[in-house]
């Protein structure tokens, strides 16, 4: 898979910064996570990057669209299967079992907390952001509103990690890749 192809086919399907901006976070923690745990980072990466391909366009058919658009651009089924896994007991039926399908289930979510907690930040970053502080959002049901809790400890129950790992790597994982999704916006 080659990832100019796919940040070709994640620009076909979104135009707004804020939908490619995530596909781009979710990529790097995906490979974050790859590398942490000794997977194929460059698979994972893309996996991530192509998670919400069909979100922007088509709300309603999220991850059914997706579907037909990869096997059109010729992806397998362990990709397909493993994009539509973390749209799980909301947009299908697809259950998450291979580990990267379980991490991209629980950070989908997460990125996005993490990302508006950032924004609220004097400094518009993760980098000076603490896990503590992390927390208080997380434990704010009215801020970031739309990104599911429960799916965020569902996604840390099939992992068999505490929340507290799933929010601390995943700050780290934000944090380390931050400067590489600024660049490519």
């Amino acid at each position: 898979m080659e990832r100019e192809k796919a940040l070709e086919l994640l620009r076909k399907y979104n135009k707004e910064k804020f939908h490619i901006q995530h596909a781009l976070t979710v990529e790097e923690v995906m490979k974050w996570y790859a590398e942490k745990l000794g997977y194929d980072a460059g698979y994972w990466g893309i996996i991530g990057l192509l998670h919400d391909l069909d979100y922007e366009m088509y709300p309603q058919e999220h991850c059914i669209k997706v579907v037909d658009i990869l096997k059109s651009e010729g992806y397998g089924d362990d990709v397909i299967r493993a994009i539509c896994s973390h749209g799980y007991n909301v947009m299908g039926d697809i259950k998450p079992e291979h580990e990267m399908e379980k991490i991209l289930y629980a950070t989908d979510e997460l990125t996005g907390l993490i990302g508006a907690a950032a924004r609220m930040r004097p400094s518009k970053s993760v980098s000076d952001m603490e896990l503590s502080s992390l927390k208080k959002k997380f434990k704010d049901k009215s801020f970031a509103a739309g990104c599911s809790r429960d799916i965020i400890k569902s996604g840390a129950e099939m992992l068999g990690w505490d929340l507290d790992t799933l929010l601390g790597n995943t700050l780290e994982a934000m944090r380390a890749t931050e400067s590489i999704v600024s660049e490519q916006l």
